[in-house]
């Protein structure tokens, strides 16, 4: 019997070569529902220092873009096999930390619901509000839960973005360099990487880092699958959680630079090689057949090398000198808010 991804994260927490490899892993929350429990696991690789660079991984916001928990299950599978024998990636995670936050959402992804325990939308949830207009109710609603896309009791974060919060808070408010990126799926034929904000159509204030970073990208894979772009070209919502946290990153943290990116990997190419898929549990978010599954796993692999590498060398990017800064600034300005 092929194991479930809750499984599949507790037989990895249970590997052996942990201590040695100085990764920690443990269960963050349990949340109970009808007498089941479902906990909230959380892996943490490298070093220790509260201010070392950060790469941030998430998944399985919305239970039913499983996608997500499974590719970042297999990119965390695979740094840990590579630590059994990668003396390079051994020295990388020494300056480093990677922490991994595969499944955020286990009711939602056990129950095949895109909504929480208690029928929220987690990425509505936070107190931002929108400064521009939004789609209504896509745009995140406190109308009924029977709704999708419902934020929740306002000013109350829900508990499993209290977990994300406080790992936030533990893991990566203090770096002095930080990229999140948070996997998700069901948005148009195209791969997308998404940066703040989600809740106007400004630009944020790392624009240049964005851009600077964007440009190492390009040069090193100028033949790469992803649509680069503001949240905001896609569409405005109130609640991000994500804006919520690099608002809270940039108002305490004066000297350190903070990405927070969405992977939001395009499902409507899945639905149109695989029509019928529509009518299953899942099929409008993930691909359904075995050989697409890895194919998803495969393409994504070369943007997390590419990550741990930038992260552990962003003095090439994250540290620019006033003109340089201003350069980038400009140089985003006209690429992504000027058409």
């Amino acid at each position: 019997m092929m194991l479930n991804e809750l499984d599949k994260l507790l037989k990895l927490i249970n590997r052996e070569d942990f201590l040695k490899n100085n990764i920690r892993a443990y269960s963050a929350a349990e949340l109970k529902k009808d007498g089941k429990t479902y906990p909230i696991y959380s892996f943490s690789i490298g070093s220790s220092d509260p201010t070392c660079p950060v790469l941030f991984i998430t998944g399985g916001i919305h239970g039913l873009e499983r996608i997500g928990t499974q590719l970042a299950w297999s990119l965390l599978k695979t740094t840990l096999d590579r630590l059994l024998w990668d003396e390079s990636l051994r020295f990388l995670f020494g300056k480093i930390r990677l922490v991994v936050l595969p499944l955020l959402n286990p009711y939602g992804y056990e129950n095949y619901r895109r909504s929480n325990i208690n029928g929220v939308d987690l990425m509505r949830n936070s107190p931002i509000e929108a400064q521009d207009e939004v789609p209504f109710l896509l745009g995140g609603h406190r109308y009924t839960s029977r709704l999708p896309w419902f934020r929740g009791i306002e000013g109350q974060l829900e508990p499993e973005n209290k977990v994300l919060f406080d790992i936030y808070k533990n893991e990566v408010a203090l770096s002095s360099c930080a990229v999140a990126v948070d996997f998700h799926s069901g948005f148009g034929m195209k791969d997308r990487l998404w940066f703040p904000y989600s809740n106007t159509h400004k630009p944020f204030e790392n624009l240049a880092e964005m851009q600077a970073l964007t440009h190492l990208f390009e040069q090193t894979h100028p033949y790469h699958i992803y649509q680069i772009e503001p949240q905001s070209k896609g569409y405005l919502l109130s609640g991000d959680m994500w804006d919520y946290l690099y608002l809270d990153f940039i108002n305490h943290n004066k000297t350190g630079v903070f990405l927070p990116i969405t992977l939001e990997m395009g499902s409507w190419t899945w639905v149109r090689k695989n029509p019928l898929q529509i009518f299953s549990k899942h099929g409008a978010f993930n691909p359904i057949k075995e050989h697409r599954i890895k194919r998803t796993y495969r393409r994504h692999h070369l943007l997390f090398d590419f990550l741990l590498k930038a992260v552990f060398s962003n003095n090439y990017w994250s540290c620019l000198d006033p003109l340089l800064k201003e350069k980038y600034h400009h140089s985003g300005l006209d690429r992504w808010y000027k058409s």
